[in-house]
């Protein structure tokens, strides 16, 4: 069954299209925040307008986004068509795998970015959130089949919260948002065994917010 919610890009025009920095984020800030003009957009990432509005007509062009109804008729906000994006990375497609490479890298350089913004003002943050937020590894070793079930535990982890990311009345006091980064990333050369592959990522940028 389709998910509404999910925007499946099998397309790698499609995809390269999302794959940039100012995109990606326009996506999670209409996908966290709402509606928005390219205005809002603009004062939101701390960009110029004409940048915004550029981008999200692109995004408009590819499916990504959409014009909904505002307070006014003078202009009318943009809405994300759906709350993630999911691509596979296991094609056979050369094109498609070499956009969703792209894809990952600009991600990857949008969360080391985070990272490095929250560790900036760290310093600053209550002591009972600087005791739960922060950086972590582990090192497990496991086959293609079982790196999935163990993904698909920590979906199921997160998932008890996805009813607050759209409804801010079932946020408790004292909630805040907090993103989750989730890398699976092996290390060493592949075993001769081998054969499995992981199925496509998700982001609510958003999910994987992508």
């Amino acid at each position: 069954m389709t998910d509404p919610q999910k925007l499946k890009v099998t397309d790698p025009r499609t995809l390269r299209a999302y794959a940039h920095p100012l995109r990606v984020r326009l996506i999670g800030l209409l996908r966290s925040e709402g509606p928005m003009t390219a205005t809002q957009a603009a004062a939101a990432l701390d960009d110029n307008v004409p940048n915004c509005s550029f981008h999200l007509r692109q995004l408009a062009k590819y499916g990504f986004v959409e014009r909904v109804p505002g307070a006014d008729a003078r202009e009318r906000p943009w809405s994300a068509t759906a709350r993630t994006t999911a691509w596979d990375d296991d094609s056979d497609d050369p094109a498609m795998r070499a956009a969703a490479d792209q894809l990952n890298s600009v991600l990857l350089g949008l969360f080391t970015q985070r990272a490095q913004d929250y560790l900036a003002v760290r310093a600053d943050e209550p002591t009972e959130w600087r005791a739960v937020a922060g950086f972590g590894d582990a090192l497990v070793h496991v086959t293609p089949a079982e790196l999935l079930e163990l993904l698909e535990h920590m979906d199921a982890l997160t998932a008890r919260f996805s009813e607050r990311a759209t409804d801010p009345t079932t946020r408790p006091p004292g909630s805040r948002p907090v993103e989750l980064i989730q890398m699976a990333i092996p290390r060493g050369p592949a075993p001769a065994t081998d054969t499995a592959v992981p199925p496509g990522s998700a982001s609510p940028e958003g999910g994987a917010q992508r």
